[in-house]
């Protein structure tokens, strides 16, 4: 077999994706299938028949060791969270940064660090506080990566703690901590406040000096203010913390807590703790597609849960001496964790002919959780039986908790009180966004995104052509019933913008109690949808018992920094054809923008039109402080010339932020605190051009006013104009589709979260 006949012959996107992230040094396919099955026959069989693939991390890394790599096995890691002093504080982006450079993701908690105005026993007098070194770990994960991958960072910090308010805020604006998702730990009280419109107190206390800081303030408000957040950017995302305690096989185990999540917010875990992963594609277990006579094969099943689990814990047993820390080496020792989930759930439904939320999915999909979990963890007490249950297993702990007495049948309970288990977590569900896309099917447990995309071919000509590329489980199904238009499909054909959210979160439910560890996902929501229907969603989605939620509302500000359409501006270009350039005359409008930098002044001249107020040059020179001059003549030539060639301004400024953070940049902020906006000196151009766009496109519209002509409004590059607003892909700018807690190109399988 070749990738051409496991993927599809049909399906380039595919083929790409494996040759680009997972093949080695253009190995074959039947190489690579023995190289990442570690020489497990049942596992290669699997893998084979798309019914199984190990998380991204194994995929790409297995057994480079021996080629003298330095590489993980685990997808993501959570960091001891940082004591309150500046040593442990820098200590944990050292641990970051290590963690990066094999490969993984990190998970930090800074609820122990002292809130902004504490007392502190040096120069400073009193901290900053807990959120001011949220950049100093973004900054961390801009800069470190692995074979083009950058790192993947959570932050997250508890509700009670006296910053909240400040680290809901961080992230509108759209410049800061660019490089880490953030969540807030929402707690049983805190959420029983909310219902009763209660206060709530905000408290630290400081070890060092025993100083108390609290704040009271109303639940209700707080609430309010994180959903108002979430629904305008996207972040922060809420962890209900206590269900995430409460519901797990480690709940009743008193020498266990929890240090904080994974990038993704679907594996909590202790310090050090890493997500090994795994998923079944739930697709490939239907019998009869599409047929009245349609069925799951609960025994083809589990058959495969039991190969998977056996091989995930031959992955964990490799893989012990490869995490880069040795914290991260114990932990995983102690409690081997292991997270086996699924993908191609909404393709499951549809071949079954059920629709995604309604009553049969939910109950079909409660009685796969129940056979997942119950023969995981039968697995796991049979290699516990061979190998050995994992160092610090309690079995009465164990037993005792509600969700293995929910999880498990009675001869599942004997084997685990007779030899306890190999693993102290089992289950999670993956965002699986890069690994579905190559397999061409539905990712975690999402419904499908859009029954098609719109993909753009450039033609002889120069201009856009734009045509419909339907998801591959609605092409298949249109082929197969000569259906030539979507509009005729049959309705349980859903998409995530058609669900009510009630129904989405009624799906994360039903699985949340089989798995005992987390789910990533993200509810879509339409752009009507409003801030009164996010706190709805939260609370529902709290009732109904999910680990976490967070929400992405179609065009919100998230989107609109990156946008390809919505605040266009004019492109002095307009209409030119391919490759030419216009010429500027004497006849535009100056401004100037002095700017501080990380390196010191830095000196911005534009030039606009002085008709449709469309940029057309730029002058930079450095001040007598410092900077590079033949870089920002470099820039500004590269600038003007993109200008003419007929791209608006706004996707030359989207290019700009772009561009990362600069060390100099963030060590003056944090000095001085005299920078201009942005966290490099392009960013920081950036912004400039948008602040003198904004300010010509305002003193037109006033001379037309005193003219006596209307106001009309500024039009938009031609190239752009019928383009909706999205995310875009950063290597092929195509839309992005956020799925799985993250963002996917459906055009190159580009993943934020692969």
């Amino acid at each position: 077999m070749n990738e051409k006949e496991w993927l599809g012959e049909h399906n380039q996107l595919g083929t790409d994706i494996w040759k680009k992230k997972y093949c080695f040094e253009n190995e074959s396919f039947e190489e690579w299938i023995t190289r990442i099955s570690g020489g497990n026959p049942e596992i290669a069989r699997l893998i084979k028949e798309k019914k199984f693939l190990f998380g991204g991390r194994i995929l790409s890394n297995r057994g480079l060791q021996n080629h003298g790599r330095k590489i993980s096995l685990s997808n993501c890691y959570v960091i001891t969270p940082p004591d309150d002093n500046i040593e442990s504080i820098f200590d944990c982006a050292t641990k970051l940064a290590r963690t990066y450079s094999y490969g993984g993701g990190c998970g930090i908690d800074i609820s122990g660090l002292s809130p902004r105005g504490a007392t502190i026993n040096n120069a400073a007098k009193e901290t900053s506080g807990a959120v001011s070194f949220m950049e100093l770990y973004s900054l961390v994960t801009s800069l470190i990566g692995q074979n083009g991958r950058r790192g993947a960072l959570m932050i997250s910090i508890d509700c009670s703690h006296p910053d909240v308010e400040e680290f809901v805020d961080l992230k509108t604006d759209l410049n800061k901590v660019t490089k880490a998702n953030i969540s807030v730990r929402v707690s049983n009280e805190f959420m029983e406040a909310v219902k009763e419109n209660k206060p709530f107190v905000l408290h630290y206390t400081r070890k060092e000096t025993g100083q108390k800081i609290e704040k009271k303030i109303m639940a209700r408000d707080l609430f309010h203010h994180l959903a108002e957040t979430n629904w305008d950017y996207a972040e922060p995302g809420a962890l209900f913390w206590d269900r995430i305690q409460e519901w797990s096989l480690l709940s009743g185990t008193k020498s266990f807590s929890y240090a904080g999540v994974n990038p993704c917010a679907e594996e909590p875990l202790p310090a050090g703790g890493s997500c090994l992963l795994g998923s079944m594609n739930l697709s490939e277990f239907v019998q009869n597609p599409f047929e009245d006579n349609a069925y799951f094969d609960f025994a083809l099943f589990k058959d495969c849960v039991k190969i998977c689990v056996k091989g995930l814990n031959e992955v964990l047993e490799e893989g012990l001496p490869l995490h880069p820390l040795k914290e991260q080496q114990e932990s995983v020792a102690d409690w081997r964790q292991i997270g086996l989930g699924i993908m191609g759930l909404a393709d499951m439904l549809l071949k079954l002919g059920l629709t995604y939320g309604e009553a049969e999915a939910v109950e079909i999909c409660d009685k796969i959780g129940f056979a997942m979990a119950d023969t995981a963890i039968e697995t796991s007490a049979l290699l516990a039986k061979e190998e050995g249950a994992f160092p610090k297993c309690n079995v009465e702990e164990i037993m005792a908790t509600p969700y293995f007495l929910h999880n498990t049948t009675e001869r599942t309970r004997e084997l685990v009180q007779k030899y306890g288990l190999r693993n102290s977590q089992l289950l999670t569900i993956a965002p699986t966004g890069t690994l579905s896309t190559m397999l061409g099917i539905s990712g975690g447990i999402e419904p499908i995104y859009a029954n098609y995309y719109e993909r753009k071919t450039e033609s002889l000509h120069g201009s856009d052509v734009y045509y419909k590329v339907y998801t591959p489980i609605v092409e298949q199904y249109m082929k197969e019933h000569r259906i030539k238009d979507e509009g005729n499909l049959p309705d349980f054909f859903v998409t995530a913008m058609t669900l009510d959210y009630r129904q989405r979160i009624d799906m994360q439910s039903v699985w949340q109690e089989h798995i005992d560890a987390s789910i990533s996902s993200t509810v879509n929501v339409p752009n009507s949808f409003t801030v009164e229907e996010t706190e709805r969603l939260y609370l529902y989605a709290y009732e109904r018992g999910l680990k976490g939620i967070t929400i992405f509302r179609d065009g919100c500000k998230r989107v609109g920094i990156l946008s390809t359409d919505k605040k266009k501006g004019v492109a002095a270009g307009d209409g030119l054809g391919r490759g030419e350039i216009i010429k500027v005359n004497d006849d535009v409008v100056g401004k100037k923008r002095k700017l501080i930098t990380g390196c010191g002044s830095l000196h911005c001249i534009a030039l606009f039109d002085p008709h449709t107020g469309a940029l057309l040059e730029i002058y930079l020179s450095k001040g007598s402080t410092g900077g590079c001059n033949n870089f920002m003549i470099g820039l500004s030539r590269m600038i003007s010339i993109s200008a003419r060639g007929g791209i608006d301004i706004y996707t030359i400024i989207d290019q700009l932020n772009s561009t990362g953070s600069c060390p100099s940049y963030t060590v003056r902020r944090a000095t001085k605190g005299d920078t201009s906006k942005g966290s490099c000196c392009p960013m920081a151009v950036g912004n400039a051009l948008l602040d003198m766009y904004l300010e010509v496109q305002e003193e037109l519209k006033e001379q037309k006013i005193k003219e006596g002509g209307e106001a009309k409004p500024v039009p938009k590059s031609k190239a752009v104009a019928e383009k909706k607003a999205k995310v875009v892909c950063p290597e092929c700018g195509e839309p992005l589709s956020f799925e799985g807690g993250c963002n996917i190109c459906k055009n190159c399988g580009w993943s934020k979260c692969s």
